[in-house]
């Protein structure tokens, strides 16, 4: 305990070093002095308070709003000086408001301890003193060996020593971790793969020797043995917390990064607080109010002495001062008449809008998980929301940034075609026919392979990740022995479903038979590397084959909407083999630079290549994609796809989904090699799109092509002119962009001048820094990271009209009214105050009793505009679907304009006038203000002494009418 408060204070960090040394079973040296290293525990911690911290952290965070720090002042006012209000006034709305948001906030860091404690206390198996022991997960060290089965997740970052299969591998999916639901393969340490038993590890003597942090995607580490060579690891090798063990009866490995030093721990990004419009319109005219108090305030002042420099203004007996009050400097007593004025009219700023807009958010947002019109029944999703903060933004997108793969398409692939050795074959019924044949040959019989076809499916069949997972096999034995060859519980999983169409296509038992045979024979036989890839990436390393014939082939694939992939081969001696197998493992045993020695190596490696052929998969669009890109567009929502498929299957997609149109003028920048070339291009664009302008053609709409290449070359000296031509698109499409691309595109568009409200969408790992990067992320079909990092979860992509169109637009109009109607409301009640001062001669009366003035904003006000907030809908949603050109009419913070701010304020300034001076007619001369028949005098006969009674009468009809 002494330790942990040390390392909490900073006295004694867990680690100093560079590198770790992690010792097997925690068995540390015996002789010397040695000291061990110190490491962070097990325990993740995402809670932001404790017991100890909550109230001072809590307040501190309360009281960075400027509202609430501003009330705070206006209460310590009260409690120095002698002021016309009771310190009650202003004291308890705040207390309410700071108790109330307390309360939510305590509660939700409540559920995140919750969940911390579920983690940290589940139960997990150790190997400790000869023997496998229980404890709970937080209670693992570094240097443990942890047993995990299968279907449990990883409770540390663990190097894998060993495992129930006999080639000591393991499956793991990492669903939680990025979204991907494919398996796979980790390795265990060679040596140490057969130590299946409790006793054997516990024997170990070895050491693991790796970096420090594992922050990175590179993890470099030695396994250092004390009677053998060391091995060296990499991430194939280490299996990070929160991923799942498929397929693998059980594992054990040794735990070198726990807690808050894993790497699921470390790479928690951040995200960035992301304020709305009606937040940022809020603190604008809170400061516009506040010069309006210290106005009065400063002008009440004034007006006070002014008036009582003149001599025939004499102070009444009740008030006259004495002699040292008389006597006292002139500038405190301003000073103190300064603040007085400030308490009295410090009303006009609403205390309670920031509270009673939170919880219009916060109830508001479960109206979209109540949506049936967003639920998939077929996956049993519902709509969730991330951040409440963000409703309102809505209704206020202008640009929607979304990714192809699975966002717009199903990503479930279907193998449609392929292209071999030149000859191009189509998908029939199951079977592989050539172009211009049907099906069944004349004989009946399928014909034989040749050399370059049977090449070309044995690297469809070995170059892919693809793992088959059974229900019922966890033992030895032949994969294949049940009836006919297959189970009927086979299940495939690849790290990516191009492959698993591919194998699927080919997934006959005597395919997958012979799958396992050419592994044996190609291990005894001659060396043959076979890569697939993107064509861009394949084709320039390609000597030999059709290379002129596939690139064609490829073209009409991507053509046709299809997912290509390009295969190839090469062929090694034996001397070139040892060569690369001698340069491949100088450079895994690389403790220094391993990363840039191992792509050296393989640009050796991947040279030469013998093109074999390429293949074309379909991935379908999803249902009602083309109706909501139209309804986006008609709403004044420009779309941009962001995908990282080649520039003719994205082109393809494009126009079936509707996002080009047959008629629309397409420009492209696309290939550039050199910063001339591409700006030349953009000009050109550029030229176009002005001409157009000039005819003043508003017919032919505009699109824009741009790949990921291109896009380095435009935003390296010609951002400027880029965006220039992208804004006067209707349509834009990136093809071949980087995760990284992508958060630079929306970060570029948000930035700009016009700063337009965006909106990303996508359902992948790859799509999460474009999430967080715009104003509103919407996490689309999969991906458990992508949810934990959008602000919003959809399940189809259709969903997204109604959740723009119309919670938006109701969102985005009820906060807009609530907003303005508590500026409003506060003006039209502390005005009588002010205009009150000119008739009791500046005395610093006040107008209201204390407990109306403490419940007018915390109750009588708050209440009614809430439940508006909540409720109204002054269009019907079937009309906001059916016309979506009405979120036009909300566009641009049109509601919240300084405009409209000024409109309320002045309405609120009139309303105050009259309700004061109405008023005050009302009661004039002759006027019977009692039953008993007691007839009041006229005002202007009331002496001073007794007219504060008189107007507090009044003006009291003004509070009855406002509340």
């Amino acid at each position: 305990m002494i330790r942990w408060i040390r390392q909490q204070l900073g006295f004694d960090p867990p680690h100093q070093s560079d590198t770790r040394t992690v010792y097997i079973a925690n068995k540390f040296p015996q002789h010397g002095h040695y000291i061990p290293q110190r490491f962070a525990d097990n325990r993740i911690i995402s809670s932001k308070y404790t017991i100890w911290n909550f109230i001072p952290k809590n307040l501190f965070e309360q009281f960075r709003r400027i509202a609430n720090f501003y009330f705070l002042i206006i209460f310590l006012v009260q409690l120095m000086i002698d002021t016309p209000t009771s310190p009650i006034t202003s004291g308890l709305p705040l207390f309410f408001v700071i108790t109330v948001t307390a309360i939510k906030q305590g509660y939700e860091d409540w559920l995140r301890h919750k969940a911390d404690n579920e983690v940290n206390g589940a139960p997990v198996f150790v190997v400790r003193s000869g023997s496998l022991v229980q404890t709970r997960s937080k209670n693992i060290r570094v240097g443990d060996i942890v047993r995990v089965a299968k279907d449990e997740t990883f409770p540390a970052d663990l190097v894998l020593l060993s495992s129930d299969r006999a080639e000591g591998t393991c499956h793991i999916t990492t669903a939680s971790l990025d979204g991907e639901t494919n398996l796979k393969t980790h390795y265990a340490v060679p040596e140490t793969a057969v130590s299946q038993s409790v006793s054997r590890l516990e024997s170990l003597q070895a050491v693991v020797e790796c970096q420090q942090l594992f922050i990175f995607y590179l993890f470099v580490c030695l396994f250092i043995f004390l009677v053998i060579p060391f091995r060296p690891l990499g991430s194939e090798n280490l299996l990070l917390r929160g991923a799942r063990l498929k397929n693998t009866k059980e594992i054990f490995g040794v735990a070198v990064y726990t807690g808050m030093e894993s790497k699921m721990a470390l790479n928690y990004k951040c995200k960035s607080q992301k304020r709305s419009a009606v937040e940022k319109s809020m603190n604008t005219f809170l400061i516009i109010y506040l010069g309006i108090l210290l106005f009065e305030a400063i002008l009440s002042t004034i007006l006070k002495y002014a008036w009582q420099a003149e001599n025939k203004w004499d102070e009444p007996f009740y008030n006259q001062k004495t002699d040292q009050e008389r006597n006292s400097s002139q500038i405190l007593k301003f000073i103190s008449d300064f603040l007085a004025f400030l308490v009295l009219y410090n009303f006009i700023i609403p205390i309670s809008l920031y509270v009673t807009v939170e919880l219009q958010k916060f109830l508001g947002s479960f109206f979209i998980g109540w949506d049936l019109d967003l639920y998939h029944e077929e996956s049993d999703q519902k709509a969730q929301v991330n951040t409440s903060d963000l409703n309102e933004e809505l209704g206020q997108v202008e640009y929607v940034f979304t990714d192809k793969t699975g966002t717009l398409t199903e990503n479930e692939m279907q193998f449609r075609e392929c292209s071999i050795n030149g000859i191009k074959y189509q998908e029939i019924n199951g079977k592989l026919v050539p172009e211009g044949m049907t099906e069944d040959s004349p004989d009946g019989s399928v014909p034989c392979l040749n050399g370059e076809e049977e090449l070309f499916l044995k690297a469809v069949s070995l170059c892919h990740t693809v793992q088959i997972s059974y229900d019922q096999t966890d033992g030895p034995g032949d994969p294949f022995s049940h009836a006919n060859g297959f189970s009927p519980q086979m299940e495939y999983y690849a790290s990516s479903p191009d492959e698993k169409a591919l194998v699927e296509a080919t997934k006959s038992p005597q395919a997958l038979r012979e799958r396992y045979l050419m592994t044996f024979c190609l291990s005894l036989g001659e060396k043959v590397l076979f890569t697939k890839g993107a064509e861009s990436a394949v084709l320039p390393y390609t000597t030999s084959g059709e290379i002129d014939k596939t690139r064609v082939h490829v073209d009409e694939f991507a053509l046709k909407g299809l997912r290509t992939l390009v295969v190839a081969c090469r062929h090694f001696s034996a001397d070139e083999y040892q060569e690369v197998d001698r340069r491949l493992h100088e450079a895994r045993t690389a403790l220094q630079q391993r990363e840039e020695r191992l792509v050296e190596v393989f640009n050796f490696i991947e040279k030469d290549l013998e093109l074999l052929g390429a293949t074309g998969v379909e991935d379908k669009l999803q249902d009602k994609v083309q109706e909501t890109i139209e309804s986006l567009r008609l709403a004044g929502i420009k779309v941009w796809v962001l995908t990282g498929d080649k520039h003719e299957t994205a082109v393809s997609v494009s126009l079936s989904c509707g996002h080009f149109h047959r008629t629309m003028n397409i420009l492209e920048l696309v290939q550039q090699k050199s910063d001339r070339e591409c700006a030349e291009q953009l000009h050109r664009c550029d030229v176009c799109l002005c001409l157009c302008r000039i005819k003043e053609d508003h017919v032919i709409q505009h699109g824009l092509v741009v790949d990921g290449a291109s896009l380095s070359l435009a935003l390296r000296e010609h951002e400027k002119l880029f965006m220039e031509v992208c804004k006067n698109c209707s349509a834009v499409l990136c093809c071949r962009m980087a995760p990284l691309q992508k958060a630079k595109v929306v970060r570029l568009l948000k930035t700009s001048p016009e700063k337009p409200i965006t909106l990303a969408i996508g359902d992948g790992a790859n799509d999460v820094s474009m999430i967080q990067e715009a104003h509103v992320g919407i996490m689309g079909k999969e991906g458990r990271q992508a949810v934990r990092n959008s602000d919003y979860a959809i399940a189809r992509f259709k969903f997204l009209a109604k959740l723009l169109l119309v919670h938006g637009h109701f969102y985005y109009i009820r906060i807009a009214t609530l907003v303005q109607y508590f500026f409003y409301k506060n003006v039209c009640f502390i005005t009588p105050q002010f205009l009150y001062q000119f008739f009791c001669l500046f005395s610093q009366q006040t107008l209201y009793d204390s407990v109306y003035l403490t419940l007018y904003n915390i109750c009588f006000t708050s209440l009614p505009i809430l439940v508006y907030s909540l409720f109204e809908q002054l269009v019907h949603p079937h009309v906001l679907q059916s016309k979506p050109a009405l979120y036009r009419d909300i566009s641009k913070n049109s509601l919240l304009s300084f405009k409209t701010f000024l409109y309320w304020t002045f309405l609120g300034f009139c309303h105050a006038f009259v309700f004061f001076f109405g008023s005050y007619i009302l009661m004039g001369e002759d006027t019977t203000l009692m039953g008993n028949g007691q007839v009041s005098v006229s005002p202007a006969s009331l002496p001073s002494s007794l007219l504060f009674s008189y107007s507090r009468s009044c003006v009291s009809v003004a509070g009855l009418l406002l509340c």
